[in-house]
């Protein structure tokens, strides 16, 4: 059927089926009261967790907050997302606290010591009033590999001050943080372009 020939009936219907459902979805906003501070967690194995983190610190941004950002894993290797927040100065605050994957730094105290550093400084800027949002990029591989005490990291999350939104990124996330959480997004990789040979490619991986 061509879709630009809608006949009168066909329009009134679908009126009557919209009119509707924005009552229903009317009803359903109305009914939503509370306000408040957000743990969001993405994890899973697909791409796209980090990425869509820094989604929230630029609409974050676009509404006039700061926004603080720790990377846990990362090292100090030059990204686009890092050079982007660059321009909006100290509206980030921006932390890669990491020494690279563990399998490249093959150092375990090392590791812990970095994870520990970059935990602190997460501390501070939950802490600090002038921050709307907290990204914890990868957070969830230190706590896969215990660098960190999860039961600590747990409390320290739920008892951040209010109205303070945090994200936390990486694959395996622990049950007791997934718990903890007010949102969970488990990312899926349905199709990957790495199995076919396509190496990380500015823009898309870094």
């Amino acid at each position: 059927m061509d879709k630009t020939d809608i006949s009168d009936e066909e329009a009134a219907r679908h009126r009557a089926k919209m009119a509707r459902r924005k009552q229903v979805q009317d009803a359903e906003v109305a009914g939503k009261t509370v306000e408040k501070g957000l743990l969001i967690v993405n994890t899973g194995p697909g791409k796209g967790k980090t990425t869509a983190a820094f989604g929230l610190a630029l609409r974050m941004l676009g509404h006039g907050r700061r926004v603080g950002v720790v990377q846990f894993i990362k090292g100090a290797w030059s990204t686009g997302e890092r050079d982007a927040f660059a321009a909006f100065g100290d509206r980030v605050s921006w932390h890669t606290m990491g020494e690279g994957f563990t399998w490249e730094t093959q150092d375990l105290k090392r590791d812990v010591a970095a994870a520990e550093a970059a935990w602190e400084k997460a501390l501070e800027l939950m802490a600090d009033p002038s921050i709307g949002l907290v990204v914890l990029d990868e957070l969830n591989i230190a706590l896969r590999y215990d660098y960190l005490d999860i039961d600590k990291v747990v409390a320290a999350l739920a008892h951040r001050r209010a109205g303070l939104h945090v994200v936390v990124t990486g694959r395996n996330a622990k049950p007791a943080l997934v718990e903890a959480a007010d949102l969970v997004t488990e990312m899926g990789s349905t199709k990957h372009h790495f199995s076919t040979g396509v190496k990380a490619q500015q823009g898309i991986e870094f």
